[in-house]
């Protein structure tokens, strides 16, 4: 197992650009598989240490080390080797047809104690990356960290992060992308005045492109309070559309700019309360498609 481990550990993760600098790892991987582990961590120790233009790969050094060290007993020292691969790279963890389940445990143990404040790093550089409006970077940084919040060794942990982590992708995704090109209803209206028509299909829902619908009047329209805790983080305007039956009551919400995940969950919840005074075709209720702007106070 340890020769077979050795070989793929190598073959996968340690290759390096030119044979000049694979050889020191050669030469440590035959040691390892010599069961010479002591020399071997020479050989590792002084590529540890070699100036970073080698173009050598750390993490697999890390890597490699950790099997010594196990090898040898000295549990803690290789326990710090891993903990130096899963701070590099905190979705590695080696397979079964890699490693022994003694290697895979100690693997397992160590993210299981890193990976949580591995998240809490990871997760202030994607927040400083959205605030400087880095918007792109900032979507692939949300969901990297998705990813590491979802791994089964979280065990469910960081759940109240993951729901910030979800709403600010949503938000990096929104403001990477270009504005979305505008309804008919938010269009400008034509200088011609459109035709009558003088007949709808069953259960049509009637918008500002018919003008000769009285549009509904809002009875309660009601705003939740922007939460202290986030105003330096909401957008100042949002978009609602809304769809109002011919009761006047809510029973369709879009919201297609959103403001903030914690607001936006609080003006969804609010909106369904809404009321309205419904919109009129000669003189009977119809449904209707209203778009109402969100500005929000700081």
């Amino acid at each position: 197992m340890k020769r077979t481990f050795a070989t793929l550990l190598l073959a996968g993760c340690l290759a390096a650009p030119a044979a000049a600098q694979q050889s020191p790892l050669a030469s440590a991987r035959d040691l390892y598989a010599a069961a010479r582990y002591e020399e071997a961590l020479i050989v590792l120790n002084s590529l540890r240490q070699a100036d970073g233009g080698l173009g050598i790969d750390l993490k697999a050094i890390e890597q490699y080390r950790s099997l010594c060290l196990l090898a040898l007993g000295r549990s803690q020292e290789a326990e710090a080797a891993i903990a130096a691969v899963v701070a590099a790279d905190p979705m590695y963890q080696p397979s079964e047809s890699e490693a022994s389940p003694r290697v895979r445990a100690a693997f397992s143990e160590v993210r299981q104690r890193q990976l949580p404040e591995i998240a809490r790093t990871r997760y202030a550089g994607a927040k400083a990356t959205y605030d400087r409006k880095d918007f792109v970077n900032a979507e692939r940084q949300f969901r990297e960290l998705l990813r590491l919040i979802d791994d089964p060794e979280m065990a469910g942990r960081l759940g109240d992060m993951r729901v910030l982590v979800a709403g600010f992708l949503d938000l990096s995704v929104a403001s990477a992308a270009p504005p979305p090109a505008p309804r008919k209803e938010e269009s400008a209206p034509s200088a011609a005045p459109p035709a009558v028509r003088t007949s709808y299909p069953v259960g049509h829902i009637f918008s500002s492109e018919e003008p000769e619908v009285v549009p509904p009047v809002a009875q309660k329209q009601d705003v939740p309070a922007v939460p202290t805790t986030i105003r330096t983080q909401i957008r100042d305007k949002g978009l609602l559309e809304v769809i109002i039956d011919e009761q006047g009551r809510v029973i369709g919400l879009d919201l297609r700019v959103r403001l903030h995940p914690i607001f936006d969950s609080q003006l969804l919840t609010a909106a369904k309360d809404w009321r309205y005074r419904p919109a009129m075709l000669n003189g009977k209720a119809v449904r209707y498609r209203k778009l109402v702007q969100i500005s929000v106070s700081k």
